[in-house]
């Protein structure tokens, strides 16, 4: 996820602030040194995430800590797919010669049904210039992130259990988990064709793996300064408020129909607002290329996306 430096702007949603330089920002190829909160915000992410995984084979931390090394299929596998997905955004930037900072990591309690993660964004602290910058940084991240995903949820799958239970699709701790059609597709790819009555029990590898097509698909949503929200700028310009709008409305409907986790999605992207920020040089076009590149990225968010992504099993 990109975070631009922004104001507030009364009944205008959210603007990049004025007074930033109207050039990119020089800078050398990579920081000297790593700020320490970089640091400290990715080792308890990778506690919080180890701890989760190791509670999803069954370990009680306070009980057995030594065996929190279970978890670190699920942990690792989960944290480069969020570094790649970040780092997409990074050097896309820098390439773009943008005042950018290292990703920033989010822990959260590894508490049941929880992952032990928030995910991770970076701050892009100057203006993206033109929509070809736009593009080029909110859909690598995307990118980027599926392309990881992919080989390590085929590897997940190959390593998953495989057994018959008449009622269930898929169970992993209590949780039946949705199947958007990049999934499905994978898991024919993977498994071949599973009868009705046969359910996937996911190695913590897989379950990581479904995870990154869920956090890709959430950053796709075409709404103000998420990744798909830079996408749709950069594609329908001024246009893209209007999509926001649209979608807005959409997840709101989904919430009620299909997983009430939406409406939180939904609130969140209100208080975002659905303005995306006009770039400095709007007047830049997109070439042929980048066209393509945001179809490419439209096509990810629906292959990823599913309406009802959890149901708890009781």
């Amino acid at each position: 996820m990109v975070e631009g430096q922004r104001s507030g702007v009364g009944g205008q949603g959210l603007g990049y602030m004025e007074q930033l330089p109207e050039e990119p920002c020089q800078q050398d190829d990579f920081p000297h040194r790593i700020p320490r909160i970089h640091i400290i915000l990715f080792l308890a992410t990778v506690l919080t995430t180890l701890t989760a995984g190791a509670m999803q084979q069954g370990v009680i931390p306070w009980e057995a800590p030594w065996q929190l090394y279970k978890g670190l299929p699920f942990s690792l596998t989960l944290l480069l797919i969020l570094l790649c997905h970040e780092m997409g955004h990074y050097l896309m930037a820098r390439y773009h010669q943008l005042d950018v900072s290292l990703p920033y990591f989010l822990p959260a309690p590894p508490i049941p049904f929880l992952i032990g993660t928030l995910g991770a964004f970076i701050r892009i602290r100057s203006p993206i210039l033109h929509k070809p910058a736009l593009m080029d940084i909110g859909a690598s991240g995307p990118l980027s992130g599926i392309v990881i995903t992919l080989p390590l949820l085929i590897f997940g799958l190959q390593l998953s259990d495989i057994k018959i239970a008449p009622e269930l699709a898929m169970d992993v701790d209590g949780i039946i988990l949705g199947e958007p059609l990049l999934f499905k597709f994978i898991c024919w790819l993977t498994l071949g064709s599973l009868p009705d009555n046969h359910h996937i029990i996911m190695h913590p590898m897989a379950f990581a793996g479904w995870i990154g097509l869920f956090v890709t698909n959430l950053n796709l949503l075409p709404i103000g300064q998420l990744d798909g929200g830079h996408v749709s700028y950069a594609l329908f310009g001024e246009h893209s408020e209007q999509i926001a709008k649209i979608f807005f409305i959409f997840l709101i409907v989904c919430g009620l129909a299909a997983w009430y986790g939406w409406l939180l999605w939904a609130v969140i992207v209100y208080f975002m607002g659905f303005r995306h920020p006009t770039p400095l040089q709007y007047w830049i076009p997109l070439d042929h290329k980048r066209r393509n590149i945001g179809i490419l990225t439209i096509a990810v968010f629906i292959l990823t996306f599913m309406p009802a992504p959890f149901q708890v099993q009781w």
